[in-house]
């Protein structure tokens, strides 16, 4: 799609392309990574396309993905929205120096950790900064207030929160105003239908969805899960087991392939349209590491689909037809969006 035509909604004081480009897979989470001139490519081909918000975390790589992003965003840094989060990051093991993933909520923490995210990607302004997770041993207002403050120093511009309940960011929200919600989103993760979605309406938050394509699934390129790379974040996922993978395959995939088919357009661009569709709030944060997949995927914001297209898709993917919860349980524990009754608590 034309940078010209590519549709912008509302984020906090900014203004955002609908589809977004989240960068984790660049540097962290799914297996094989592009070497240093793929990434720059696809970079670049999402800024020809008019992309505007680019999404990272201290997380991804343990610092990697922002160090990597840094050089390649500086030159267009007054024309994009970037965001970054905190909160969760490698922090060194006192014993051995090693780096390990750590949640911490203290304000401390989330200041130590904005502060390097700022020197990794050699700006002086990180325009949307998020907690990554909330640390449950810390009030949310805690959190909160130490992000306002890095707001009223002029480190960051805006606040996000991420995969917190809706009762959480009501919370954090008379606090300080919260720009922007992510959480996962599509149409086979449809738990922002039990509270957040209408709670960002109301509010004037932005949901940013992110793995709106279910972690590659309802694209359907992966054809086996055990031809997963060691390391891939999704060897751990439920729905990635191969039971659970066959049968979502059959019973979601392929009539999901079959609409698309019928409607002229890839299953990629019809989960995407689908999801642009539940609100003028809601961002698509796709990711990718190729420029192929994300001009497919930016070809599903001029895609319109009537009421009884988005009716069937809602029954096709009615929650309680996915096999396999979307996070094992240790990781289930981490996040506190709400769950369905058949969830694990």
């Amino acid at each position: 799609m034309p940078a010209s035509l590519l549709p912008h909604r509302p984020l906090g004081p900014f203004s955002v392309s609908a589809i977004a480009l989240g960068c984790m897979g660049l540097s962290h989470g799914y297996g094989q990574r592009p070497d240093a001139a793929g990434a720059k490519a696809l970079v670049h081909a999402a800024l020809d396309a008019g992309v505007t918000l680019f999404d990272t975390a201290a997380l991804y790589g343990f610092g990697a993905n922002e160090s990597l992003l840094g050089p390649l965003l500086r030159a267009h840094r007054a024309r994009i929205t970037l965001a970054s989060k905190g909160g969760l990051a490698g922090v060194p093991d006192p014993e051995d120096g090693v780096l390990r993933r750590s949640m911490d909520g203290r304000p401390e923490a989330i200041r130590r950790d904005c502060e390097a995210s700022l020197r990794r990607l050699g700006t002086e302004v990180i325009d949307l900064y998020y907690l990554h997770r909330w640390d449950r041993r810390v009030p949310i207002e805690e959190s909160v207030g130490a992000m306002a403050r890095l707001k009223q120093e002029g480190k960051i511009r805006a606040l996000g929160l991420s995969e917190v309940a809706a009762a959480t960011l009501r919370r954090a929200q008379r606090e300080h105003p919260i720009a922007a919600l992510q959480s996962e989103y599509s149409l086979w993760s449809r738990n922002a239908e039990l509270g957040t979605l209408a709670a960002c309406k109301e509010l004037g938050i932005a949901y940013v969805a992110f793995s709106p394509l279910g972690r590659g699934f309802l694209a359907g390129a992966l054809q086996d899960p055990g031809s997963l790379q060691a390391g891939d974040l999704r060897t751990r996922m439920p729905r990635f087991a191969p039971d659970a993978f066959a049968r979502n395959r059959q019973h979601l995939l392929a009539p999901l392939q079959a609409l698309a088919q019928r409607l002229g357009c890839t299953p990629a661009q019809l989960a995407l349209a689908w999801l642009l569709h539940q609100g003028d709030q809601v961002i698509a944060l796709t990711g990718t590491t190729q420029a192929a997949h994300l001009h497919e995927s930016l070809g599903a914001a001029a895609l319109a689909l009537d009421a009884a297209t988005l009716a069937e898709l809602d029954a096709l993917f009615a929650p309680e037809r996915v096999a396999g919860e979307r996070y094992a349980l240790a990781a289930q524990r981490e996040v506190d969006t709400e769950k369905f009754p058949f969830e694990s608590a």
